[in-house]
């Protein structure tokens, strides 16, 4: 649905696209990430532990770029995933008020099983669109994340 806002073109433009790119977000990680609750997982949670899993132990602040949340909601993320024996906090021995976030063993094996339905959903997801387009989505999606 366009916007009704009686603006000019390029206001209307703009929030129309917005909207567009709002919605489809919205659907796509709905189709997604629906498989999460049933492993008791946010997609939150879910983003900490790919992390991990890719990059590795890193501290709360470095997980929370990676995943685009504050380090303060991160903290509780963090704290949710540890009470459920899913990640360890370790002390780094040369700066002791950086603490690095690690997979343990149960975190591993969880993200390592549902990283194929994950990859499959995200590849059906965007099976709408040809290769091509998936392609310069990519590209129109980093050149407006990058825009200052």
């Amino acid at each position: 649905m366009p916007t009704h806002y009686q603006g000019s073109d390029t206001e209307r433009r703009a929030l129309d696209a917005y909207i567009k790119l709002s919605r489809a977000a919205e659907a796509v990680n709905g189709r997604v990430n629906g498989h999460l609750h049933q492993h008791g997982l946010t997609t939150s949670q879910f983003g900490v532990l790919e992390a991990l899993y890719f990059r590795g132990p890193m501290p709360v602040g470095q997980l929370a770029d990676k995943i685009l949340r504050s380090s303060a909601n991160l903290t509780l993320v963090v704290d949710n995933l540890a009470k459920r024996g899913l990640v360890g906090r370790t002390r780094r021995p040369d700066d002791r008020r950086c603490i690095d976030v690690s997979l343990t063993d149960d975190g591993r094996a969880l993200i390592a099983g549902l990283m194929p339905d994950h990859v499959g959903g995200v590849v059906a997801a965007f099976a709408a669109l040809s290769a091509e387009q998936q392609t310069t989505l990519a590209a129109l999606c980093r050149q407006l994340g990058l825009a200052q």
